[in-house]
């Protein structure tokens, strides 16, 4: 298959936590358009970022190009959000058990902060175990990888269609003005042969044989070899025999790259250019307005699949 460097793609869990209160809701969401190098964003908590190689080598097995903006959002419950606070009521009670105790026996010492703070219950139960928390971040994020490359892959396949519909209509092209190449040269020497006569003064001879000898010092056999010779030089310059048959293999490469698949992108932007280069020499040396035409409907053909090669991966 062909893939887009375009696409988005999302997964979320819900989770709830070991003591059946309190939970998370995680979600991964990616984002990506072309680039010419694999470029990877993270947006995500701080309790988290210690699964960021990890989503960062799922991420390159699976993506060669285009930049990545990955997002990863936790939003806790109310009971989860509460996790880690004091409890009021339990600090009041161990209070109170703390006068009763020094009231009891005044030598001993009062309690230390450490000490509170791991009295049980002074602390609000936590939601979810963070080790819970990253598998489950990881675990959204292969399957939004995967709905990704799926997007990608439709996105890419009908990118294919259009590009391969493109190369047709210029097979096409170039199969209806190759038969008439030899005759619009022909026709355009003829021309400039009339024209040089013309402007030398030269008449072209009767039924009988007769017409201008000579042209000042020159004959007119001299005058006619240098314009033959002129001519044929020009039919060379205006042949586009070479720019043609070019033209008709680099479309047969760039089928078979497309039809092909996998990461042609790179390859296919270098196909774009060696097409664009032999569509502009077969418009500088056109001798026909059908050559013209063709040249400048190429040029829009080929410009058309530029711009799309570069969404490809």
């Amino acid at each position: 298959m062909i893939y887009s460097m375009t696409g988005y793609a999302s997964a979320t869990r819900e989770l709830v936590a070991a003591s059946g209160t309190g939970g998370a809701s995680v979600s991964v969401e990616l984002r990506t358009v072309n680039s010419r190098f694999l470029d990877l964003n993270f947006r995500m908590p701080e309790d988290v970022r210690v699964i960021e190689p990890t989503l960062r080598e799922m991420l390159m097995t699976k993506l060669s190009r285009g930049k990545v903006d990955i997002r990863i959002n936790i939003q806790r419950s109310e009971q989860a959000a509460n996790a880690g606070a004091l409890n009021r009521d339990a600090l009041e009670q161990l209070a109170v058990l703390e006068r009763a105790v020094l009231e009891a026996f005044p030598e001993s010492g009062r309690l230390r902060t450490g000490e509170i703070l791991r009295w049980p219950g002074v602390l609000a139960e936590s939601g979810v175990a963070p080790e819970v928390l990253r598998d489950a971040v990881l675990g959204c994020g292969k399957q939004a990888i995967a709905d990704l490359i799926d997007v990608r892959g439709r996105e890419g396949a009908q990118l294919a269609n259009m590009l391969l519909a493109n190369v047709t209509e210029m097979e096409a092209i170039v199969a209806k003005i190759t038969p008439l190449v030899p005759d619009l040269i022909v026709k355009h020497q003829q021309k400039i042969v009339e024209r040089l006569q013309e402007a030398l003064g030269i008449a072209a001879p009767d039924a009988n044989g007769n017409g201008s000898g000579n042209v000042g010092n020159v004959t007119r056999e001299e005058v006619a070899e240098r314009i033959r010779q002129e001519v044929t030089m020009y039919g060379i310059r205006i042949d586009i025999a070479e720019e043609l048959s070019r033209l008709t293999a680099h479309l047969n490469e760039t089928r078979h790259v497309i039809e092909k698949g996998g990461r042609v992108g790179k390859r296919l932007d270098f196909m774009m250019q060696e097409l664009n280069r032999e569509a502009n020499t077969l418009g500088s040396k056109a001798a026909a307005k059908e050559l013209a035409d063709a040249s400048m409907t190429l040029k829009l053909l080929i410009e058309q699949m530029r711009e799309q090669v570069q969404n490809l991966e």
